[in-house]
């Protein structure tokens, strides 16, 4: 993100010059969910900067009981930047939770975990800097429905581009007939990619707060998109993560359409991931970059990679935490959930990027999606791939052919692991596997977490019937 000041005068002098009203101070919960509190500017003076903000811990899932619920949060003076879309001035900045009870940094804070990790980064020697490119794919639809009662449960999300609205009578319009159909999205131009201007509108937003952008396009699906945003470090780049999902939303919002980054909102059609690019660096060297390796990857990236896909079953708790995360990894849909590594292969979990060289070597994993709370599935990433690096582990790979033709056997035979198929199966697998993490994580965070998701997510899910069930069961 760029930066607009880089110190408490800087921001104060910044407030002046675009005559700001109000401060907005955000965090980020254990789920990745934004929260803000606004105070007038002139009840913010340099000391709150020391002092903190105070908040109610026990308000949010799984943080704080009530009878110790008085928190703090400590802004981050660097990361402030104009609210877009307030009709009054307004500053946004980011903010760090204080746990006044233990008088540190909150252990269950996701920006603080994060930022506790890069500390253990350039502590351990291996590196000194981690960076982070996510690709954040999202829908935008022109209405959404959700029902869920006791005797009812339905949703329905529409889109001009859907091909179920081929004969479909437009009141204030008419039917043109260019839709990019089932899995027909890639490319086209307009006018079946319809949503060429919107895009326009939300890169120039993101531009405008400091996201630096380099590509739009339609995806896949009907109404998936992707707009490509510049790598930057780990909790810059999760920041980053955060302030895109806002202005996305918020400018589909004003244009009357949803965006969702929800997976897999289309049964049948390709799902929205979070592919993240990632490579180490130490005193200006990219780590990742060996001309005579594979694919030009030095033994550091093998073995980094080695590290994720061994520990990806627990990883997976993190970067893909909803259930609706494991409708989207199946095969067929570019989503992959074979644990294996190949250059420019989409079938494998981890690809390597076609054309890499001293500065650009990097490695992507493609099973993330966007349900994930950027800081902590940064964090997953990258601990696992040190993990790897101190134990040398070697992936199964590479493997350079189509994997979704493989058989269960045939993947068996080959010695490669799956992501788990449900979301119960990760959470379970981060209960049995998460030494890897412990130096960042506490065990109080890792099982508060796991519980959350289990009261929230699994549970929740596995209780209620589905349509699908009814036609299947209901004449048993």
């Amino acid at each position: 993100m760029g930066k607009f000041v880089s110190n408490i005068d800087e921001f104060f002098n910044f407030c002046k010059q675009n005559e700001v009203i109000f401060v907005d101070f955000r965090f980020t919960d254990m789920i990745g969910t934004w929260h803000h509190i606004t105070y007038n500017i002139h009840s913010i003076s340099k000391e709150t900067f020391d002092t903190g903000i105070p908040f109610d811990g026990s308000s949010l899932q799984g943080w704080q009981p009530i009878e110790k619920s008085d928190m703090i949060l400590k802004p981050d003076a660097q990361s402030a930047f104009l609210d877009p879309f307030t009709a009054d001035p307004t500053i946004i900045v980011f903010c760090d939770v204080y746990d006044i009870y233990k008088e540190q940094m909150y252990e269950k804070c996701p920006r603080s975990i994060a930022k506790k990790t890069i500390q253990y980064l350039k502590d351990s020697g291996i590196a000194d800097t981690a960076y982070f490119g996510p690709e954040n794919e999202f829908f935008i639809f022109d209405s959404v429905k959700i029902v869920d009662a006791t005797h009812c449960s339905k949703y329905e999300v529409d889109t001009e581009e859907g091909e179920w609205n081929d004969d479909r009578e437009f009141v204030d319009s008419y039917n043109t007939g260019h839709r990019p159909r089932k899995k027909g999205g890639y490319f086209p131009v307009q006018p079946v990619d319809s949503s060429v201007d919107i895009r326009a509108e939300m890169i120039q937003t993101l531009e405008k707060v400091g996201i630096k952008t380099f590509v739009h396009h339609h995806e896949v699906a009907q109404g998936q998109v992707e707009i490509g945003v510049k790598y930057d470090t780990l909790v810059e780049a999760a920041d980053n993560v955060q302030i895109y999902k806002y202005v996305i939303k918020m400018i589909a919002h004003l244009n009357g359409k949803t965006a969702t980054f929800m997976p897999k909102p289309l049964y049948g059609d390709n799902g929205s991931g979070m592919h993240v690019h990632m490579s180490l660096w130490k005193d200006g060297v990219n780590l990742f970059y060996d001309k005579e390796g594979y694919s030009h990857l030095s033994q550091t990236a093998i073995n980094y990679i080695g590290g994720i896909l061994k520990n990806a079953r627990s990883v997976a708790a993190f970067t893909n935490p909803s259930s609706n995360s494991y409708k989207r990894i199946v095969p067929g849909f570019e989503a992959p959930c074979i644990l294996t590594y190949s250059c420019q292969n989409r079938s494998a979990s981890c690809r390597i990027p076609y054309g890499i060289g001293k500065n650009s070597a990097r490695i992507e994993i493609r099973f993330p999606d966007s349900t994930a709370n950027p800081y902590l599935a940064f964090v997953s990433l990258l601990m696992a791939g040190l993990d790897g690096i101190k134990n040398k582990t070697i992936p199964v790979g590479p493997m350079d052919e189509n994997l979704f033709d493989l058989t269960l056997d045939e993947i068996r035979e080959k010695g490669i692991e799956q992501l788990p198929h449900t979301l119960r199966g990760s959470l379970e697998a981060l209960i049995r596997n998460n030494t890897y993490l412990k130096p960042v994580m506490s065990d109080l965070f890792i099982d508060d977490y796991q519980h959350l998701k289990f009261e929230t997510q699994v549970w929740p899910v596995e209780a209620r019937p589905t349509a699908y069930e009814f036609k299947t069961c209901y004449s048993c």
